[in-house]
């Protein structure tokens, strides 16, 4: 692991670059860095004792957006990413930030949907992160063919309605995952509420993963 110093040097130089290279393109909403600071690189690393303790491996983060929590995850555990988005501009802005902080050998990108990752790099991930891209149900879905078993993905999410998490508990069976922590904090806003949820590959799933690109979300199994 890098130096605690080091580490969040690279962090606050990889968020000034992304505020930068969102007034061309549309990677986040926030444009304060203060704010920033706490809703995306403070918020990215709520987990990161999870991300830590996960099996060894290649680390993967879904719906990465600008790279968030991507890319501080990365930094901060060490582990060898690979930094995961459909929308290839975005992917594109998040490699040129990766390459210019000298991590490229660390941290790699791919655009693209997650179905066709799942296709090429099956039971290749020890953990996965997803924040606040779709529902708990679709999430653990497309996590499943890209963990190996042991793997986890651990999802962030703010309030959740609990049939969100019925549902998704009702699935965890059907592909292989099944939850084994769930808990909250407040970020240092006071007002930003974050749950996490860590789920784990135990079996392989009963059908047959991936399905057709957007079936997971549109068409969600219950």
């Amino acid at each position: 692991m890098l130096e605690l110093d080091k580490s969040d040097q690279l962090i606050d130089a990889y968020l000034a670059y992304i505020l930068e290279a969102n007034q061309r393109i549309n990677l986040t909403r926030i444009t304060d860095l203060d704010t920033a600071k706490i809703l995306h690189v403070e918020d990215s690393l709520v987990p990161l004792q999870d991300i830590i303790s996960a099996p060894e491996g290649l680390y993967g983060d879904m719906g990465t957006g600008g790279g968030f929590p991507g890319v501080p995850i990365a930094v901060k555990s060490g582990r060898k990413a690979v930094i995961i988005d459909s929308v290839k501009k975005k992917v594109n802005v998040v490699q040129e930030g990766v390459d210019s902080l000298g991590l490229s050998n660390q941290i790699d990108t791919y655009g693209g949907r997650i179905e066709e990752l799942a296709k090429e790099r099956k039971g290749a991930f020890a953990v996965l992160t997803a924040r606040a891209v779709t529902q708990l149900v679709s999430l653990i879905e497309l996590a499943s063919p890209l963990l190996k078993i042991g793997g986890q993905l651990i999802c962030y999410k703010a309030q959740t309605e609990q049939s969100e998490i019925d549902l998704a508990l009702k699935v965890c069976p059907k592909v292989g995952m099944k939850l084994i922590k769930d808990y909250s904090t407040v970020l240092s806003d006071g007002n930003t509420l974050r749950r996490i949820f860590v789920f784990e590959k135990v079996s392989p799933a009963q059908l047959k993963l991936p399905r057709k690109i957007g079936a997971a979300q549109h068409n969600p199994l219950s």
